[in-house]
């Protein structure tokens, strides 16, 4: 039997679980979290929510990315779409990579300081380890992923159509959202472990609400706040 990863805390999980759900989905500060636990009328503060989506954020994040990922792989995988970033870490350009499915959910993240044929295979070789070899992958016209894919041997697969790439385009969104929030981000190493959280939270309650019925979507919501629930439970 695993040992219970709250066994140190003198806080409930469900109310850490709650401070994570927050900070990690919505556009807040820790101190944002800190004020409106307070008027739940819990009294915890910031830098207690800064240690418990350090530290539990990836442990949630990993289970969550487990599940979906046994259930994808069980199906053929048909279109990706792949979009590169910039991001200023101390002021240095650095470039946040991107895998999306055909629905718009974020398979894979990674941050490197260069966007060259080694960036791009690694990125590949990661999200193709996890998920698959897709049918069609799209992408914009970077170099890059040409030469990459020409190693990996399915350059055949790659097409680069005017505006066919827009939901990568778009599934930055949010994460810029987010980084405003957080005032950017001061190490290529947090970066890291924060879009690799953020973006297994949001494919987790992002139930696509523009095209599900009202009461379908209700349903999802409420199973989604349910799963949550139950990370991590002894």
């Amino acid at each position: 039997m695993s040992k219970n990863p709250f066994r140190y805390f003198n806080t409930s999980p469900e109310i850490i679980r709650l401070a994570v759900m927050m900070y990690v989905r919505f556009p807040l500060s820790l101190r944002n979290v800190e004020d409106l636990l307070h008027e739940r009328g819990i009294d915890v503060c910031h830098e207690s929510v800064r240690q418990w989506w350090n530290r539990f954020g990836p442990m949630f994040a990993s289970e969550i990315r487990k599940k979906r990922s046994q259930s994808m792989r069980q199906s053929p995988q048909w279109r990706w779409h792949l979009d590169e970033v910039f991001v200023k870490i101390n002021g240095k350009q650095h470039y946040l990579w991107r895998a999306v499915d055909h629905e718009g959910e974020v398979l894979e993240c990674f941050v490197t300081k260069r966007r060259d044929r080694k960036a791009a295979l690694t990125f590949l070789k990661k999200a193709m380890k996890r998920y698959g070899n897709p049918e069609v992958i799209v992408t914009d016209r970077l170099a890059s992923y040409r030469a990459a894919m020409k190693v990996i041997g399915n350059q055949e697969r790659q097409e680069t159509a005017r505006w066919a790439n827009n939901r990568a385009e778009n599934s930055h969104l949010p994460f810029r959202m987010r980084e405003r929030a957080m005032l950017r981000f001061r190490q290529m190493r947090t970066l890291q472990k924060f879009v690799s959280v953020h973006s297994s939270v949001h494919n987790h309650f992002n139930h696509q609400r523009n095209i599900e019925h009202r009461t379908r979507f209700k349903d999802l919501r409420h199973a989604a706040l349910i799963e949550w629930r139950g990370l991590l439970a002894a």
